[in-house]
């Protein structure tokens, strides 16, 4: 588990563990072995991914941990995480953001960002630009918030 997400654990800094999880812009919800089952793995790789940083998944009322779908991407045939999500995730967490919080920052729609290609008139979220490869202006954007 990256060293910052799991001191802030440590100290409680979860401000919500069971919010409503009505996130706007996140369309669906994949249970764990859901996700295992897209990847092709078993739900213990899943919940490693998970516990290293890579992959973030919110517990709802219900006690599932649940992962944003759109954080999973098909190329090729084959389903994978978002590949610039975990470094994008561990800057997040340097910057003092709950899982929660990152969730919420990734599927916030910002008219600033001008992705390469992106149809006119289109708000991309941060977690669009990851999925089409355009990572620089995201990361750049999560280190700004730490300071």
């Amino acid at each position: 588990m990256h060293a910052t997400r799991a001191r802030r654990r440590a100290e409680g800094r979860r401000r919500h563990p069971y919010a409503d999880r009505v996130i706007d812009g996140v369309e669906s919800w994949l249970t764990l072995p859901d996700v295992a089952e897209r990847l092709g793995t078993d739900v213990g790789q899943v919940r490693r991914l998970v516990q290293d940083g890579a992959l973030v998944a919110l517990r709802h009322p219900d006690g599932i941990r649940r992962v944003p779908e759109r954080f999973l991407v098909q190329a090729d045939g084959a389903w994978r995480t978002v590949p610039t999500l975990p470094g994008t995730l561990v800057l997040l967490a340097d910057a003092g953001f709950s899982d929660e919080e990152a969730v919420r920052w990734l599927f916030s729609p910002d008219p600033t960002l001008t992705p390469v290609g992106w149809p006119d008139g289109a708000v991309p979220a941060p977690i669009d630009l990851l999925a089409a490869g355009q990572k620089t202006e995201v990361r750049r954007r999560a280190q700004a918030l730490g300071f």
